[in-house]
């Protein structure tokens, strides 16, 4: 007997994505989006197949699983020693261990500068089953390893996430900034970001209106949202949510789905490096709908 569409998604996120009691009401966007959820924290390039976090001082930094060196990679993943890394302020230069087997695009390297994930195209170096990439955080220049067989991702537990609520599902409007602000948060590993503010999504509820500061962010069409309300801490991840709200097409009319506010990805792995909410994005308001408390998480 053939499976309908509507079956074959429900199965698939019952299966892999966010678990919850489901409801012939859930839209099936939401449940496909459920599931391009699990995969960008479970899938082979999601936050779970993250290994490592490492900030660069001035100079070398000796990259390896020796224990000793300043990037240190999983052990039993790579050589001892894989080469060094120098900073002279925002830019590094990766000078290859010989004979360590590092390759760019599986193509072997010697020693080349390094695009860092400011670009869409950041240079990926390899090393056996591992990739590692820099980071700019402004001040602070990064490591970051990816280890697609890592023990994060084997053991996952799955999402977990409040049922789907149409009440949550809110008409809003969006009040454009006449020219973008800087807005500069704390994020999780104790540094700060700057972030491109560009107007505010006032929404109602129960007769108050709300409002949240927009962010744009490079390459990205929809606004996206950092906020916190009173669910922090108990069903929800402590450091708040995010979001995404599709532009106005004409005029200033929007929707705000908190069916689709999911936990940043420090609420998966240590070495993310998530933007906490503005005070301004603070919700006296208690929202529940979207994820939950990652499975596991204090």
């Amino acid at each position: 007997m053939l499976l309908t569409r509507s079956t074959w998604l429900l199965l698939v996120l019952l299966l892999t994505g966010c678990t919850a009691v489901q409801h012939s009401k859930d839209p099936l966007d939401w449940l496909a989006w459920r599931e391009k959820r699990h995969q960008s924290i479970a899938g082979t390039n999601g936050w779970l197949t993250l290994a490592g976090l490492h900030w660069l001082k001035e100079g070398d930094n000796r990259v390896g699983s020796d224990p000793a060196h300043d990037v240190v990679l999983p052990s039993g993943k790579s050589p001892a020693t894989v080469g060094v890394l120098t900073r002279s302020g925002r830019t590094v230069r990766f000078r290859a261990q010989p004979d360590a087997g590092v390759t760019i695009g599986g193509v072997p390297v010697t020693e080349l500068s390094l695009v860092s994930d400011l670009s869409e195209t950041p240079t990926r170096v390899e090393v056996g089953g591992l990739t590692f990439w820099v980071l700019d955080r402004g001040d602070r220049m990064g490591v970051r390893v990816r280890d697609p067989e890592s023990a994060a991702r084997r053991e996952f537990l799955g999402l977990t996430c409040f049922p789907y609520d149409p009440r949550w599902r809110l008409s809003a409007r969006f009040d454009a900034y006449a020219e973008p602000r800087a807005l500069r948060v704390p994020d999780v590993t104790g540094g700060v970001q700057e972030l491109r503010v560009v107007g505010e999504v006032v929404f109602d509820h129960r007769g108050k209106t709300f409002r949240l500061q927009a962010v744009e962010e490079p390459g990205e069409e929809d606004l996206f949202v950092i906020f916190r309300d009173r669910t922090a801490g108990d069903a929800t991840y402590g450091a708040g949510r995010y979001l995404y709200v599709a532009r106005p097409t004409s005029g200033d009319a929007v929707v705000v789905d908190f069916n689709r506010a999911y936990t940043p990805p420090c609420g998966f792995t240590p070495y993310a490096t998530c933007p906490l909410p503005p005070r301004s994005n603070w919700l006296p308001i208690a929202i529940r709908a979207g994820e939950r408390t990652p499975p596991g998480h204090p």
